[in-house]
């Protein structure tokens, strides 16, 4: 039987209508006269529309989901300027890429200090130290593409016209900002321990002492229970720790601010909130599918922005929500697939395929590697499984058709005609989406004319 079609968001809008719902309302002092509470200004005397409102919160939301995970590794026991590795597979954000190995850090840097980056030597294989800004945005990359002349050795990283005194075999790389988060991806490939080796001959030291942030307050929240008008509580402080670069974002930030002004008057606060239930998050909800500004084919969808954003606030919170982190589409191009060939959500229940023809086979399309994974659509977290196998790409020991053609299998257990290698374990009663990856897109999925074939229910 058909499971109803959904969006991503479905269940986080019931939940966070919910909770939005069985909030205390904040205290009032006691008075010996009960005191009414004051009506919302009228409609004539507001500077913001619904509409406003939930452009703004949705605005808004991507800096906040940076600043939570920013406050979650700090909470770890991150250390400014201080590089982990993680173990592969061992990082806690939406859709994981688990074909590399990761090292992870925030940097500071300021006018009298910048951070020292040594990269070792990395051949055969795709690697890249991603360096992103307080929205999510992507300043740089370090890698043989970027760094043609110098792809290893000693880089300096620095604030933008920081007068610092460098070793004279570094290579400088100006950021815009003070404050960056920083990831480092070494492909896994067939040689795990290889990939780990290397990944620990990255190293960061700061030259000097950079004046640290202070983080703003942010309301506690997740994933499936996105903030109310709480969000808008922190809006001057979060916007002020962290100028947008893109131009064309003035508006919607003036308007944040206009209804953080607006919601310290109870009544219009509560409708505020209200706005965001009702409206908010059903736009985000609805500009799911297509990953705002997207184009979708054979129900993939492809980002029309990834990494860099430029005025589209929409896709970047869209993005940080379902991948923090993500690079730029010179580096990698992500597809979403959670709908069947008719259109209906994927779920654990039934058995999946996807078949690419001989001549059109994933890797036609990729400079480095390509995978798929699996992940739920609430927290975009990989599916468990007996098996712990939570991809499939060219290492996972493929096995091709007759004719050439390759046949990837998506189901509870394996199909008696599925090769071990090309099925790729999704738990009954669970629904999910996949997520499609090509590094170093060439050809169709770097011009945005090439999406995977349709996935195909089998029972």
């Amino acid at each position: 039987m058909s499971r109803p079609r959904t969006t991503p968001l479905a269940l986080a809008i019931a939940l966070v209508a919910l909770s939005a719902c069985n909030r205390t309302p904040d205290a009032t002092p006691a008075t010996d006269t009960a005191t009414p509470a004051p009506a919302a200004a009228p409609a004539s005397q507001r500077s913001y529309t619904d509409q406003d409102i939930s452009d703004a919160y949705i605005y808004l939301l991507s800096r906040l989901l940076v600043l939570r995970q920013q406050q979650s590794d700090f909470k770890e026991g991150f250390k400014w300027n201080e590089i982990v590795h993680r173990k592969p597979g061992a990082v806690d954000w939406p859709n994981p890429n688990l074909d590399v190995a990761y090292s992870e850090a925030w940097i500071a840097v300021d006018e009298n200090s910048c951070t020292l980056v040594t990269v070792p030597k990395v051949t055969g294989r795709y690697y890249t130290v991603q360096f992103l800004n307080g929205w999510g945005e992507t300043l740089a990359n370090i890698n043989e593409r970027t760094q043609r002349a110098h792809p290893n050795g000693e880089f300096a990283v620095c604030l933008k016209g920081a007068n610092v005194q460098l070793p004279a075999n570094a290579t400088r790389i100006d950021l815009p900002v003070k404050y960056a988060r920083v990831l480092a991806r070494v492909e896994l490939g067939e040689d795990w321990k290889g990939a780990e080796a290397l990944q620990h001959q990255f190293a960061f030291k700061a030259t000097g002492t950079p004046a640290l942030p202070t983080l703003p307050t942010i309301p506690s929240f997740d994933m499936d229970k996105l903030p109310g008008a709480e969000a808008f509580e922190a809006a001057p402080a979060v916007l002020d720790s962290e100028a947008d670069l893109n131009t064309g974002m003035d508006a919607v930030a003036a308007k944040a601010r206009a209804i953080a002004e607006g919601i310290k008057d109870p009544a219009e606060r509560a409708r505020v909130d209200q706005v965001i239930r009702e409206k908010a998050l059903a736009d985000f909800a609805k500009a799911s599918p297509t990953i705002g500004h997207g184009t979708t084919k054979n129900h993939w969808a492809r980002p029309a922005v990834s990494g860099n954003y430029k005025n589209d606030w929409l896709g970047r919170t869209l993005v940080n929500y379902a991948g923090i982190w993500a690079n730029d589409m010179d580096e990698v191009v992500y597809y979403k697939g959670n709908l069947d060939s008719t259109g209906t959500q994927l779920n654990g229940d039934h058995v999946y395929t996807l078949t690419f023809p001989k001549d059109d086979l994933p890797e036609k399309y990729a400079n480095y590697f390509w995978s798929v994974i699996a992940v739920d659509t609430r927290h975009m977290r990989v599916l468990p499984n007996a098996k712990n196998r939570f991809l499939l790409n060219r290492e996972s020991d493929l096995k091709y058709n007759p004719d050439g053609s390759l046949t990837l299998y998506f189901a509870d257990q394996k199909p008696a005609d599925a090769p071990e290698g090309n099925w790729l374990p999704t738990p009954r009663g669970q629904d999910y989406r996949l997520t499609f990856r090509f590094y170093g897109p060439k050809g169709g999925v770097a011009d945005g004319t090439y999406f995977p074939p349709p996935i195909m229910k089998r029972s």
